[in-house]
């Protein structure tokens, strides 16, 4: 029988110690110098004990660190929601990829120093990296499924551990980490490279591939448009967007080129419509039901996205509606159930002015209306989403009478969750649904009808929400990110 990995002794790479900075740039500059010493050595281990079949040393590697003492009560600019902490204390965070997050982490460290005037010191924290985090950059190693090697992983190497892979600090249940210190960032550097991960395997694109501008939607009809639309821009010398990518991470830089297809296209096929500093538009295609929706988000997230909208059909609760109308959702009635675990359903989900009015102004945009005359094509609302597709089929006394309690004047299955988990995890959301039928007044989506809708709607629908998300790229960043989604005790990282 082999030890177990207690009795092990264990082999660490030298880190060095810790290092105090008053210059971002090159704190983050030594946080990709730790993290490459950390993934490297289980790297290099992994090789050697898949070559010996095993090892009498059990290694391990730690994530860096980012810590910040500050010792006064002075209050930083509070017109920004971010960048600052609120009270004397010591916080930190662990940090996963600063080459995929150098931008983000220049810019929050930055801040930091700047409103607090203190340095950050950076060092090696106590949280081991898992292996299959750290080779999952290396497309040559594959971790084997357990009891597919000749050893015990678990005895030689860190494997992800639920404890440090939760939601804890955005679910404000806890905003301490284990040494007492207070939580710098929402997410610990485990859930961070949990969900690049899932990313990866749920959209068949990299995580470096999207874009800080996010678009949910429930049809390919739209993913056909965009990738139009998306060509449209690369013919465009000026038009600021420099490539187009889709899953496979198969990327085209020029308007005739082809993109390679996939052979059998992921749960959530993804497109990339990329900009050299991040803000171009990333389009997901979530497909139907709340579960997709919550997963696509969840993972999202970690990236810190400036804003991410739903622009997909809906099922119009108002006579007054016609097909292709517009719904403007300015609150959700919540019983698609995903989310009640983590966000209860009394928990108000608010619209968010920057959202609503770059949204309002793109219909206008795109329709050349304005004004009262929008009113024609556009309702503003409350919009239900449900876990039940086929919600029409039941007894309708239950749900048409709450439907008609809460106002609402729409129906869908994604887009309260979208929203919400928007609201949890302090990303700016917003809502614009097209009218695909009316199901309370005999108009259902039949063939005909379908086609008919989407040939003249889909192209408008997805310009609009593609407008919209220019329209938030001109705003500052302080203004998008709304204090509306920051809680009582909240991290200083956005």
């Amino acid at each position: 029988m082999p030890a177990r990995a207690k009795n092990l002794p264990i082999e660490t790479p030298d880190m060095g110690k810790a290092v105090f900075f008053s210059d971002a740039d090159a704190a983050v500059t030594q946080l990709q110098r730790l993290y490459e010493i950390s993934t490297k050595f289980l790297q290099d281990k992994f090789k050697l004990a898949m070559e010996t079949n095993g090892a009498s040393i059990r290694y391990r590697a730690f994530y860096p660190e980012i810590r910040i003492r500050t010792q006064s009560f002075e209050v930083a600019d509070s017109r920004l929601s971010f960048g600052h902490v609120s009270e004397p204390g010591e916080y930190a965070t662990t940090v996963t990829r600063p080459d995929l997050f150098e931008s983000y982490l220049k810019q929050q460290i930055g801040l930091l120093i700047a409103n607090h005037g203190v340095d950050i010191k950076i060092g090696c924290s106590t949280t081991p990296i898992p292996l299959h985090f750290a080779v999952g950059g290396d497309q040559r190693a594959i971790v084997p499924q357990e009891g597919a090697a000749k050893f015990d992983l678990r005895d030689v190497f860190d494997v992800p551990d639920l404890n440090t892979t939760n939601d804890d600090i955005v679910n404000g249940v806890s905003a301490r980490n284990s040494d007492g210190s207070g939580a710098l960032a929402p997410f610990t550097a485990q859930r961070v490279d949990y969900s690049l991960a899932r990313l990866s395997h749920y959209t068949a694109t990299l995580p470096e591939h999207f874009q800080n501008h996010i678009l949910f939607t429930n049809y390919q009809f739209y993913v056909e448009e965009f990738e139009a639309f998306g060509r449209q821009m690369l013919a465009e010398i000026d038009s600021g967007y420099s490539s187009f990518v889709g899953p496979g991470n198969s990327e085209i830089s020029g308007s005739n080129e082809e993109l390679t297809p996939l052979a059998k296209l992921p749960q959530m096929p993804t497109y990339h419509l990329k900009r050299q500093d991040g803000s171009g538009i990333t389009l997901v295609n979530i497909g139907v039901g709340p579960s997709n929706a919550k997963t696509a988000t969840d993972h999202i997230a970690v990236l810190r996205p400036h804003a991410w909208l739903m622009v997909g059909h809906c099922a119009g609760l108002r006579n007054t509606q016609a097909l292709g109308d517009f719904v403007l959702a300015h609150s959700y009635l919540r019983e698609d159930k995903v989310l009640d675990d983590d966000l209860p359903v009394w928990v108000p989900i608010p619209p968010l002015a920057e959202i609503q009015i770059a949204l309002e102004q793109a219909v206008a945009q795109v329709t050349k209306l304005s004004g009262y005359d929008l009113k024609r094509i556009m309702r503003t609302g409350t919009v239900a989403s449900v876990d039940n597709r086929n919600w029409e089929l039941r007894d309708q006394t239950g749900p048409v009478q709450r439907l008609s309690q809460s106002r609402a004047v729409a129906l869908d299955m994604e887009s309260a969750t979208i929203a919400a988990n928007g609201f949890r995890f302090r990303v700016p959301y917003g809502t614009l649904l097209c009218v695909s039928d009316k199901p309370l007044h005999g108009e259902l989506k039949l063939p005909g009808m379908a086609s008919d809708f989407y040939k003249t709607q889909v192209s408008r629908h997805l310009m609009i929400g593609i407008r919209a998300m220019e329209n938030l790229r001109e705003m500052p960043l302080e203004r998008i990110h709304s204090r509306k989604l920051r809680s009582f005790e909240e991290t200083a990282f956005l």
